[in-house]
């Protein structure tokens, strides 16, 4: 069969009407009576693959293409970049960027475009519970990181978000800051005040960047939490698979339009060239262009969701076993709204921990939930996801009863060493392992997070404390427990600074 360059073009028009550009142009093109000299391997061949077709199917094969082809991600407003610009309509940014590699490579683009941004030396205002990825990027860009500290929540153990005046106060104290990095929602769905952080940075002339990786929902259903762009945020990172519905690791990175957009776009695309790969998934980006259309009309489906969800609290309070973790988010002055779609089960008011629930709701219910901590649950209700409620009701109330056992000691969050070094000198540095004891009081060369939610508990260039040390090996020897970034799975070594004295 011969290939006309009209057949491309009329498949580049046929794109050019679809609401889903870009996943309608790759449909057209696996379509086709084609023979496929090129990569990757497999060449939608089901006989030379049969094992892969076997497992994810003949289509699956036939749509994973490579990049720069014409009429999909080569020409002039091929559907690739449509699909781009009606993310950035949806997101109501100046522009979007897919990711291949999750939101973590998000984080890692704004870190490296920061590197480039005003002077290499300027400080960065960041959240002190900010994912690992931030650390890992601010490694890779060579930031000067200076913490502000979210509120915590000391009876749960959780991390919650920051306040307008703690950040007021911390930029303050901080000469010559270019930016600010914070989070929200948090994990376990707390909201934070983007629009007074938004004010607060934009007072002291820095823009605003919002780690929003759990709220790529926010904005599309008015039962749901604002957009944090439409709230003042400058850049927010958005990890489409978690609640928009695209594949897993695929997420997007928006900018908005404002006073910073001039200097922060070209920097941006730059460090994303850096980042993402030179062969990015055609799958990956086909499901967040399904996704974001998804997103866009599926404000009934988002709705049904949030009546589950909200189900699911009240049958949860009305058995009167457990508790919801979000019922205690008024105490929280940083808390200004929670994400409905998150369910977060407090196990310990019956003598259960909260690990070990989790595992045996897989293992004898086939239930997964999305996290666990040593007192608590988490599940999440998708958008447009129905879910079974009586199976789980009657799954949480199997557990025997706690009887008068006192509740569970809170594994209590510690507090972060101090900042000895630079973290990007710090994780290049000669490096010892000592034995865990040995290592408080010596400078930290990995970034050691218990994970999830992939919070680091130490930074390369804090001071190891024993407080650290002890929560890392309580972690460690918990039920599903594991610590993301340590050398040694068991935490029974560290790796220090070799040349920096203990502190």
């Amino acid at each position: 069969m011969t290939l006309e360059f009209s057949d491309l073009r009329d498949g580049l028009d046929m794109a050019a009407m679809s609401s889903t550009p870009y996943a309608d142009a790759i449909a057209a093109h696996a379509a086709r009576d084609s023979i496929r000299l090129m990569v990757p391997g497999h060449a939608a061949d089901v006989q030379a693959a049969p094992t892969l077709a076997s497992f994810f199917g003949e289509r699956t094969l036939q749509l994973d293409l490579p990049q720069l082809i014409t009429g999909i991600d080569k020409g002039i407003d091929n559907p690739l970049q449509r699909s781009l610009d009606m993310a950035a309509r949806a997101w109501g940014a100046r522009r979007t960027w897919f990711m291949t590699n999750g939101a973590s490579q998000a984080n890692r683009v704004a870190c490296i475009a920061l590197g480039a941004f005003r002077r290499p030396s300027d400080p960065v205002v960041a959240q002190r519970s900010m994912h690992s990825s931030f650390t890992d990027g601010a490694v890779i860009a060579g930031l000067s990181p200076r913490f502000v500290q979210p509120s915590i929540d000391a009876v749960m153990g959780i991390h919650h978000g920051v306040t307008a005046d703690a950040l007021r106060d911390r930029l303050d104290s901080v000469e010559s800051p270019k930016a600010v990095f914070v989070v929200s929602p948090s994990y376990f769905g707390a909201v934070a005040d983007v629009a007074g952080l938004a004010e607060v940075a934009h007072e002291r002339e820095v823009p605003l960047i919002v780690d929003g990786a759990w709220g790529p929902h926010f904005g599309f259903h008015p039962d749901l939490p604002g957009n944090p762009l439409d709230l003042g945020a400058d850049l927010l990172i958005s990890s489409t698979h978690k609640l928009g519905g695209s594949l897993t690791q695929s997420a997007m990175l928006h900018l908005a339009e404002g006073r910073f957009a001039d200097e922060l776009e070209p920097l941006i695309a730059r460090a994303n060239l850096m980042a993402q790969s030179t062969s990015c998934s055609a799958l990956l980006l086909a499901s967040l262009d399904i996704a974001r259309d998804r997103l866009e009309k599926g404000s009934d489906g988002i709705g049904a969701s949030i009546a589950l969800a909200d189900e699911l609290r009240a049958r949860i309070r009305a058995g009167g076993r457990f508790g919801i973790v979000s019922d205690g988010f008024g105490s929280f002055c940083d808390i200004v709204a929670t994400d409905p779609l998150r369910v977060s089960i407090d196990v310990s008011v019956a003598g259960l921990n909260g690990h070990a629930v989790h595992e045996a709701l897989l293992a004898d219910h086939g239930i997964y939930l999305e996290i666990s901590t040593d007192r608590c649950v988490v599940a999440l209700v998708a958008p447009g996801v129905a879910v079974d409620i009586d199976r789980v009701i009657a799954a949480l109330h199997s557990f025997a009863p706690g009887g008068d056992a006192p509740e569970p000691p809170a594994l209590r969050l510690p507090e972060p060493g101090s900042l000895a070094m630079l973290p990007r000198d710090a994780y290049f540095a000669a490096a010892q392992t000592v034995p865990i004891a040995e290592a408080i009081g010596r400078v930290a060369t990995e970034s050691l997070a218990a994970y999830p939610p992939g919070i680091p508990n130490v930074l390369p260039g804090e001071v190891i404390t024993a407080e650290v040390v002890a929560f890392l090996q309580a972690v460690s020897a918990s039920p599903g427990g594991y610590v993301r970034g340590a050398s040694d799975p068991d935490v029974t070594t560290l790796r220090v600074v070799a040349d920096h004295p203990r502190q």
